[in-house]
Parts: structure tokens; C-alpha cells; sequence
């Protein structure tokens, strides 16, 4: 008998009837024959290999096979007969269905031809990588898988670490079975997808030994907002199958795609992840693979370096813009990774196209925001942005699915594709385990339900039958409130908003919300506080991260040395963190200004930081007292102004965000905004280089009578109506006794507006306002357009509102 290489029987057979293709032999027009995820795998073998791409090699059985062993046996007449009792809403029926109907896929044999294609296939791969029975992932690849509009993903089965022929054909055959599994079914009856018109490849590729080091899952935009500027990457250790299937809480960085592709390092965001168990190689046992225990060593340390999480980001920015050509549309990428614990290289294993944010219409803004709130029982990663609520359900076993009841709110451990026909039922979905990128967040996205994932104990903390309201609609943490709360949606067609002459900016001081706010027609940031990053991200004084070893405070030391453990410098945790806050809002909004206020608490805000009452004095009055730039150029905070400049180099020079414009807070004098300018430039920011500008706060009635000398050392102003009311009129806004005569209205305050705009338009400097009064009073607003303002920043949830107001004023 003559033994044909794999070439020669596929040179015999035309394409379309081929058992067995090798993935060079495959690119994405062969989705019919290979399924989405086998061809996307040729496709970037045989496109991307020259840009660098690494996907390590193997083969696909064709659909051809799989109906070919359908036909050989004469088993779609049995299978009709078994859908023909199928009830998809009845879980017991679709449990009964598939079960029969995989049964009998498996106890029908592979006929002869195909067994041997599959060997003849695997020995030249085991040849490619120098082994007699090279380890291999066995995947599943359904014909419609992996399109824009559907999301086959983790439907059939996957297996790894599959060693020989009998393992790897045991293991094809289960994938053949698996097109019947309970989800899959309950899936392609509710996409109106015919069961007998599927057909599956199976994906046999090279192992990647991340067993001994890494793998993860990236995305080409952000999982929660749709912003489609970044790329998400988690990473965890051991084989990506428990990020996957949400198992474990994985590390999660945020890279700026424009800035990366400029040749930056724009990690704008890093997040440890607890990352408790790994999967690894079961060698010498029963099985493929097992899970062990992290050590507490490893989970407190990132799984991969800077430099790994950049190289990722390119290869998702290579392969995104590479499907994006092909397809002719903009197509944000669902991405697997694996490193290799031998080699120490990267490796694509898997990509597909996103389909959640990639099928929203854009033209549409749609916003949640709680109208009250309640004792909260969990909290943990919000995905979706949105509210849900109803009556909880845990259910802790998965055999007891079928108790679950439409529109409550599933409270569980984790999920995987076996929970989806109930996870279309539920209002909400609330996981302990998981983080963005695992099966609960991926299903809960596609419904268009929130998810609360990584909670850590809401079975515990919540009883079946009690009421709850799932809000993902305040920022990065999620919350479950007790019972049930008032809410509202807004919703506007951005489609239908004016321009202005008159720039309109946002106030944003949070950057887990600055991707969502991206979606609201400014144009830019006219105020980004530190105060909030330094206070909720930071939480430390950065004179007590200096001086670390000389803090008196025992409880602030603890607690600064829990915070501060991933940093062997502890001031660079502050550098580290306010560089991450302040790029991901210049990010967001990214090439426009956006225009960041450099610290500006009073010293008894300061105090409250921890271990700042060591280093701040007692004043009876801070509102007037050792604030804003006074304090940069003093000896007693000098150091501590280094580090906010250090950030900001950071943010401008290492992540390319040169939309940057700082902003000096509560100048008195223009002598002090020159001390405080050469202080900046010792520390490596000089106005004019690169492109700085340096704004100054005008909220004094100094910097409005002598705005002509203070527009020679500054760019531009930005009134802060707050304070110039305050010291305008002689009032601490802060006294009940004196409140009702506080009003930015008053013709004292607008003469001293009037008088700053035309000093500064007189002398070409750009002037804005970043105060509360055009957002509470239109008439101000009008007011303001009228005297000829540059800008006008608002807070979030009154952009929409001005810009009406604003365009009917320029009319």
C-alpha cells in the first residue's frame, strides 16, 4: 500500500471536498469550509507572519468532513427525529435533546478516510515541531462561526494539551459531538440558524506552553464603553482557559492605540488581578490539564512585563487594522495570547471579530444614572453600563438551572456556556468570579444586560427571593443595592445637536468613567482635577511616600506599605498612578486639549490624605490660606509639586498625550507664576517645548485687574467662577450664614468676568470657564457667549442641555 503525504491527497481532492487543510493553505474567504476561527488562524499565518505576528502552525479538519461523517453513517435522519421534540425554552427538553443527540454522534464511529487524513495531517506537524507526538489544542470551529453579527465563542469544545493519534482523535470526535451541546442548540435556535445547515472544522494547533508562564484574552476597543481607541489585554497565569471561562480574576492593562502606533508607551492603565489558581499540563494523570494554587507571591505581581503588554497591543493593532481592509469597515478584534514558558515568546492563538460595540449605532447617546440609593451587598467589575434589577436567584450548582425564572437576577459563583439558555432569561448576571473579558461579561454584553463579575462573595452576601438593583452605571466598580431603586434613562441622536462657535468642554475628574464620557459631543476637557485621582487612586501624601522611613503615624504606614507593595520606590507609586489617571482622561479625548489643574487642596484636605498630618499646618482659614501655587515653589511642599511634574512628563512624553495643557491653580501674583514656571522647568517641563502650554486659573480679582501681566507668562485662562464669586463678593462660600448672597450672577462677578475676557482676548490669549455657573444658569451661559468666551466646560450631565442653549444664543 502507498503511503500519500498529506500534499499529494489534497492535490487529488478539489478544495471543497478536502478532509483535512493545513492552515497555510486557509485565509477568512474559507469560513464555509473551516469555520471562523480556523480561518482567521490562516489568515494571519499566511497575512500578518511578515508584520511580525506570531500564531503557531497546524491544520483543520473541512465542513466537508464533518458531512461527510454525518452522511456516511446516515445520521441527520435520526437527529431530525430527535429536534423534531425539542422545546428550547423548556431547559429539561434542551437538557434531554442534546444529551440523546451527542450520544449519538460519539458511538458512531469516524469512517476510515477520515481517521487517516487526521493522522496523515498530525505527522507532519509533529515533524514541523521535532516530536514523535507533539502537544496540540484540539478546537472547535463551527462554519458560522465567529461573524460580526454572532458570537459562536466557547459553544463547542475545546481541548488541550492532547498528545498522540488515539488522544487526538478521541479528541475530534467530541468536538464533532460538541455542535449538539445544550448551548449551542439554545443559541442557533435563537439567532434563527439551522442546525442542519451548521457545520464544524476542528482546529488541531501547535500547544503554546503557557502552562509555565502566561496567556490571556485582548480586545481592540473597551469591553464596557465601546471607546475603540484602546486595547484592553488581561493576563493571568497558566493556560487561558480559566480567563476564558472567567475562573479567575486576571491582571488588566488599557493601551492608547494612536500613541502606541506613534511609537510610545502608552499603558494608560494597569490593574493587579487576583489571579488565585493556574491551569497547567496534567503530566503523569488522568487528565489533559488540572488546576493549582498561585502562590500569594506571584498573585502579587503582574503576569507579564510593560514590554510584553505593549508588544500585544501592536499585534491587536496589526491584526484590527489587517480585518478592517479585508472587510472594508472598521473591525474592532476579539484577541487570544499565550507565552511560551520555554522560549519566553509571544503567540496569537486565536482572533475574531468583536461583536457587541461593533453592531451599536453610534448616532445614539443612551445614559443610566441612579435617582436613589441603598445599603450595598456587593461589589465587584461593572460591565455594560447599564441597570438592571428584579428578584436574585443563586444558584450555586449548575443542575439546578432549571429553577431559575425569567427576569430575575442570577446571582452564581462563575458561568460557562452550559448557563447560557438561563442567562437570556435574567435581568442581570452577578459573578465572584471573573473579570472583563470572561464568559459572564461576553454573554451579559451580547444580551445588553448588566453584570457585576469578580464580586468575591455575592453568594454569601445575597439571598434568593430578595429584591436587588444592579447598577453598572457608576464607573469601573459595579454595585448591587438592596431592593428595588428608582432610575432613569436618557437618551439623545447626537445626530441632531448643533455646532457652536463657542467651544463647549467637559469637566471630568474620574477617569473610569472619561472612555463613556468620550461618547458626548466636546471639545475636550476644560478641568481635569487631580485632586480626585490623588485622593480615591492615590489615597497617600506624596511627602509621606518621600519620607516613608520618618513617618510617625504606625496605622498610615501599614496602610501606605499594603498600597504601595508592587513599587520598591514609593514615590513612584505616585508618579505611577496620577500618570495612569491623567493619561486615560487625555486619552479619552485625545488629539483635543484637554486642559489638567495641577493639585489644588486646601491643607486641611491635604491632612485628611494618609500620612499627611505630618507634613501640613493647622490653618484657621484654608480657603484662603497654603493653597494652589503658593505651595509649589515653598521648600515644605516643593517635593511633592516634583512628582505631579514628573507625572505630567510622563503623561505627555512617554504616552505621547501632548494634548495636555496644565493649568496653575490660585495665582496671586504674577512674580508667583513666574517662581512657579521655573519650578516646572527644573523638573523638566518648559513651557513651549513640545508643544506645553501652561494655563492659570482666574479666580482671583488679581488675575483679572492684572491679566495683561499675567498673559506674558501664561497661554490662556480659565475662570473659576466659584472662587472669583467668592472673593469678588467677600464670602466664604462654605457659611451657611452668608449662602443666600452667593450668586455668580451678580453684576460685581459679571463686570469682573467681562473685564478678564476682553483683557485676555486684547492680549490673544484664549480664555474659558471651568466653574459650575454656566451649568446651573443658561442666562450666565448666554451671558458669557455674548462677552465672547473662547470655551465653556461643564459638567457631563449638562453638556447636552448648553450646547441647545449656547446655539440658539449665537443665532
Amino acid at each position: 500500500m502507498v503511503d500519500l503525504s498529506l500534499e499529494t491527497r489534497t492535490a487529488q481532492h478539489p478544495r471543497e471536498q478536502s478532509l483535512v487543510l493545513e492552515f497555510e493553505q486557509v485565509g477568512m474567504q474559507d469560513v464555509p469550509l473551516v469555520g471562523g476561527k480556523n480561518a482567521s488562524l490562516g489568515e494571519m499565518i499566511r497575512q500578518l507572519s511578515s508584520q511580525g505576528v506570531n500564531v503557531p502552525n497546524g491544520f483543520a479538519t473541512s465542513a466537508y468532513a464533518y458531512r461527510h461523517f454525518i452522511e456516511s453513517a446516515g445520521l441527520e435522519a435520526k437527529l431530525r427525529e430527535l429536534f423534531a421534540e425539542l422545546d428550547v425554552d423548556d431547559v429539561r427538553s434542551l437538557q434531554k435533546v442534546g444529551r440523546q443527540a451527542r450520544s449519538l454522534m460519539l458511538q458512531t464511529p469516524f469512517p476510515p478516510d477520515l481517521q487517516d487524513a487526521i493522522a496523515d495531517a498530525y505527522h507532519q506537524l509533529c515533524k514541523q515541531y521535532g516530536g514523535p507526538e507533539t502537544d496540540v489544542a484540539v478546537r472547535s470551529s463551527a462554519t458560522a462561526e465567529d461573524l460580526p453579527d454572532a458570537s459562536f465563542a466557547g459553544q463547542q469544545e475545546t481541548y488541550l494539551n492532547v498528545c498522540g493519534l488515539q488522544g487526538l482523535l478521541e479528541a475530534c470526535h467530541r468536538c464533532f459531538a460538541s455542535i449538539f451541546t445544550d448551548r449551542a442548540i439554545s443559541y442557533r435556535q435563537t439567532k434563527g440558524f439551522d442546525h442542519f445547515e451548521i457545520a464544524l472544522s476542528v482546529g488541531v494547533q501547535k500547544m503554546v506552553r503557557s502552562d509555565l508562564a502566561a496567556s490571556g484574552v485582548m480586545f481592540s476597543i473597551d469591553t464596557e464603553s465601546g471607546f475603540k481607541d484602546v486595547v484592553l489585554v488581561t493576563a493571568a497565569y497558566g493556560l487561558g482557559e480559566n480567563v476564558v471561562q472567567g475562573a479567575i480574576n486576571p491582571d488588566e492593562y488599557l493601551v492608547f492605540k494612536p500613541t502606541l502606533k506613534q511609537g510610545f508607551r502608552p499603558i494608560v492603565r494597569r490593574r493587579l488581578g487576583t489571579k488565585e489558581i493556574k491551569m497547567i499540563y496534567d503530566e503523569g494523570g488522568s487528565k489533559f490539564t488540572k488546576n493549582i494554587s498561585v502562590s500569594r507571591s506571584q498573585r502579587e505581581e503582574f503576569a507579564i512585563t510593560d514590554e510584553e503588554v505593549l508588544q500585544l497591543a501592536r499585534w491587536a493593532c496589526v491584526i484590527e487594522d489587517h480585518y478592517s481592509q479585508v472587510r472594508g469597515v472598521p473591525s474592532p478584534m476579539d484577541i487570544e495570547w499565550a507565552k511560551d514558558g520555554l522560549t519566553g515568546d509571544l503567540f496569537i492563538v486565536q482572533a475574531r471579530p468583536e461583536t457587541v460595540h461593533s453592531q451599536k449605532a453610534v448616532n445614539i447617546l443612551r445614559s443610566y444614572q441612579l435617582n436613589e440609593r441603598s445599603q450595598v451587598l456587593a461589589t465587584g467589575r461593572s460591565v455594560g453600563g447599564s441597570v438592571g434589577q428584579g428578584q436574585a436567584r443563586v444558584i450555586q450548582d449548575p443542575s439546578k438551572i432549571t429553577l431559575f425564572q425569567p427576569g430575575e437576577v442570577l446571582i452564581t459563583e462563575r458561568t460557562d456556556p452550559d448557563w447560557e439558555p438561563i442567562m437570556k432569561k435574567a435581568s442581570a448576571i452577578v459573578t465572584n468570579q471573573g473579570g472583563r473579558t470572561c464568559h459572564a461579561a461576553i454573554i451579559a454584553r451580547e444580551l445588553g444586560i448588566p453584570a457585576i463579575v469578580g464580586c468575591g462573595n455575592a453568594t454569601e452576601s445575597i439571598k434568593t427571593g430578595q429584591d436587588v438593583t444592579i447598577s453598572c452605571c457608576e464607573g469601573e466598580d459595579g454595585h448591587v443595592y438592596e431592593g428595588l431603586l428608582s432610575f432613569q434613562v436618557n437618551e439623545i441622536e447626537l445626530d441632531t445637536l448643533p455646532k457652536t462657535r463657542t467651544q463647549i468642554m467637559m469637566n471630568v475628574g474620574n477617569p473610569d468613567e472619561a472612555f463613556n464620557l468620550a461618547a458626548i459631543p466636546a471639545d475636550g476637557v476644560g478641568l481635569a482635577r487631580l485632586e480626585f485621582i490623588i485622593a480615591n487612586q492615590i489615597q497617600v501624601h506624596p511627602l509621606a511616600l518621600l519620607y516613608y522611613d520618618q513617618l510617625e503615624d504606625e496605622l498610615a504606614r501599614y496602610k501606605i506599605a499594603d498600597l504601595t507593595k508592587l513599587y520598591e520606590n514609593k514615590p513612584e507609586y505616585f508618579v505611577d498612578k496620577l500618570a495612569q489617571g491623567v493619561g486615560a482622561i487625555a486619552a479619552a479625548f485625545y488629539p483635543k486639549p484637554v486642559i489638567v489643574r495641577m493639585s489644588d487642596f486646601k491643607s486641611n484636605e491635604y491632612a485628611n490624605l494618609l500620612g499627611g498630618r505630618q507634613f501640613e499646618p493647622h490653618e484657621e482659614n484654608p480657603m484662603l490660606g497654603w493653597r494652589g501655587a503658593s505651595r509649589y515653589y515653598d521648600d515644605r511642599y516643593r517635593e511633592g509639586f516634583a512628582l505631579e511634574c514628573q507625572a505630567m512628563k510622563r503623561v505627555r512624553e512617554d504616552m505621547g498625550l501632548s494634548n495636555v495643557i496644565l493649568m496653575i491653580p490660585f495665582c496671586r501674583t504674577p512674580d508667583e507664576g513666574r517662581r512657579v514656571m521655573a519650578e516646572m522647568e527644573k523638573n523638566g517641563l518648559k513651557r513651549g517645548e513640545n508643544g506645553l502650554q501652561v494655563y492659570v486659573m482666574c479666580e482671583l480679582p488679581s488675575n483679572v485687574t492684572l491679566a495683561d501681566e499675567f498673559s506674558e507668562i501664561f497661554d490662556g485662562f480659565s475662570i473659576g467662577s466659584n472662587d472669583l464669586t467668592q472673593l469678588t463678593l467677600g464670602l466664604d462660600r462654605d457659611s451657611a450664614q452668608v449662602s443666600h448672597l452667593f450668586d455668580e450672577r451678580n453684576t460685581a462677578v459679571k463686570r469682573m468676568v467681562q473685564h478678564a475676557i476682553t483683557t485676555a482676548r486684547a492680549c490673544d490669549r484664549k480664555i474659558g470657564i471651568c466653574g459650575q455657573a454656566p451649568s446651573d444658569y443658561p442666562e450666565f451661559a448666554r451671558f458669557l457667549v455674548e462677552q465672547g468666551i473662547n470655551s465653556i466646560s461643564l459638567n457631563p450631565d449638562s453638556v447636552l442641555k448648553t450646547i441647545l442653549e449656547i446655539a440658539e444664543a449665537e443665532r
